[in-house]
Order: structure tokens, then sequence, then C-alpha cells
């Protein structure tokens, strides 16, 4: 497993990083044994990083992982997310540190090498979604980023770059945090180019471009845009886990399909293919994965091995953006 630079943290992230949300599950729903067989099994595949939050499962995925990683003797670098409470924005500060807190109580750590921002930002503040004013201004989320760093609870702080392109570039130009989980995909590819003629589809700005020039590290989620690109995905998937806007089941569906009919098999299974796209940008850090079983762990770890797709296979994807995945 190779590893690349995560922005200006300087730290060496493995290409490939285990994601324990409810997307896959792993971390959630399987059983304390198949757990730490997951963690064994990640790391001894070069894995060094584990990505989970404090609303996955209701705080489950952050305790089972720490107990996971300790029934294992293993102590890779650790990410977690918090979610602010928008109907009280009374102290953010102190909801910042307060959620921090109990998120390392569940994990049964002092600290963590992340801490991240789980809300989507936009335009105002309400249910899960910050604007960009309540992050920034004093006494705000960053600020209270800032008091968890200075009290040695995370080395660093991220944003999950979700919600209004422009507000998510906004907040990244700030330069008040340090990564930026950005969803990339082969059937949305604008985190990183314009795609005027892709029709359907949220437009996210091209944050990638701004999360280099700012050197955030780029953490790629969605990479198999939550099974559909993979082919586990089911119609009765629930529309957020698509986590952007303006798209359904059955275009996502015809997006993969006209992908899949122009690139064949020729870079392994679909899921490897997605996985080596994302990885073919060479500002992306790192890209987040959520293994259902073991089996999924290696073979995202042989799809690293395998490396980036060749130049042809993105001249194909490429032609297909100009032409709305054959539409046009």
């Amino acid at each position: 497993m190779k590893t690349r630079r995560l922005g200006r943290t300087g730290l060496d992230v493995s290409e490939i990083i285990f994601g324990c949300g409810a997307v896959g599950g792993l971390m959630i729903n399987a059983d304390a044994d198949t757990r730490r067989a997951a963690v064994e099994k990640a790391v001894a595949g070069g894995i060094n990083w584990f990505d989970t939050a404090a609303m996955y499962g209701a705080g489950k995925s952050e305790q089972h992982l720490g107990e996971a990683l300790r029934a294992a003797g293993l102590s890779p670098q650790v990410s977690t997310k918090i979610m602010i409470d928008t109907a009280d924005l009374s102290d953010l500060p102190g909801q910042v540190v307060a959620q921090t807190e109990a998120g390392l109580a569940r994990l049964g750590f002092d600290s963590v090498d992340l801490v991240q921002l789980h809300n989507t930002i936009g335009a105002e503040s309400k249910d899960r979604l910050v604007d960009v004013d309540t992050v920034l201004r004093r006494g705000g989320i960053a600020d209270g980023f800032d008091e968890v760093k200075k009290r040695g609870l995370a080395r660093f702080a991220g944003i999950t770059a979700l919600g209004d392109g422009p507000s998510c570039c906004e907040v990244v130009k700030s330069g008040r945090f340090d990564t930026a989980q950005i969803y990339y995909n082969m059937i949305n590819p604008t985190a990183a180019r314009p795609a005027p003629a892709i029709k359907r589809g949220q437009d996210l700005a091209r944050i990638i471009e701004v999360a280099k020039a700012n050197d955030t590290g780029i953490i790629v989620i969605r990479a198999m845009a939550a099974g559909i690109l993979a082919g586990t995905a089911s119609a009765d998937i629930n529309p957020r886990a698509f986590l952007t806007e303006d798209t359904d089941f059955a275009e996502e569906t015809r997006k993969a399909g006209a992908a899949f009919a122009a690139l064949g098999n020729a870079y392994g299974t679909r899921a490897q293919t997605a996985l080596r796209f994302a990885l073919s940008h060479p500002a992306v850090s790192c890209v987040d994965i959520g293994p259902a079983s073991l089996v999924q762990i290696d073979e995202a770890i042989a799809a690293a091995t395998a490396g980036v797709l060749p130049t042809a296979a993105l001249a194909a994807l490429n032609r297909l953006y100009e032409t709305d995945f054959g539409r046009t």
C-alpha cells in the first residue's frame, strides 16, 4: 500500500483508508471477532487510517472501533466527526469541545489525529446544515476546533465538504481546516473538473482544485457512489446515501452503466475500477472505503496495488462527460 501526504498536516496516509460508517457497516453490524479480524486484515494490508463518526450507528462505530483496535493491539491513525446541534448555537466552541470529548470517551482514547465537522455547509443553519458565518465567525465552529487542538484532543481539524459547493469552497479557502472529505467519483467528477454537458447531478464547484491550492488534505468519499458503481446497491437505497442533489437511483445507475460499457472489465472489478479512478487524481490524498465484508478489504487493497487508471481509460470517461454519459 502506497502512502500520500495529507495536505499541510504532513502526515503520510495510506491511499485507501477504512471508513466505519453505515454504508458497508462492518464496524457497526459485525460481531466482535469479525471487527477485530477486519482491523487486523486492513493494517496487515497497509491501511494506516480508520475514519469513524459519532452518528455512525448512534455511537456504536466509535465504540466498536476502539474495542477492535485494543483487542488487536493496534494503534493506527484515527479520525472521527462531530455533528453540531443547530437548534442551539449559543456556545459553539463549547459544543465542539463537548462532542469531541464524548467521541473520545466512546473510542476509549485520549486524543485522535483528526476531528471533523460532519454537518453539511450551505446558506443557512438548520437541521444538519450550517452556514459559512456560523463556521467562521468569532465564537463560531472553527474557534471550537481551535480549542480542541489547543487542549490536545486532536492534532488536526477537518470538514465534510458537502452541501452547497461554493459555500464549502469558502470554508476551505479560509484556511481554518486542515482536511476536507470530498465527494468525487466516476459519475460525478465536478469536484475536480467542469462538466457542463452533464444535465443532472450536483455541481461540486471544483473544490478539489480549491483544496489543492490551499494545501488542504483531500479525503475522497463515495468513490463507489454508495455502492452503485460497485454494482451492490439496490433501488431501495436511501437517497441520503448519494449525499448530493438533483439525482436519483435510476440516473446514477444509467451513468454507471455507460461508464462500464466504455471501460469494460480491464481494470479489475467494478469497485476496483472506481477506486482506481478516484486515486488517479494527483491531488487526492486517500480514498475512504466502507467495507461490508473482509473480502472487500482485500479487494480495495488490490485496487490500490494495481495503481491509477491508465490515460486511455480516463480519456474514455472524459468523452462520456462531454455527452452526458451518452445522452447527447
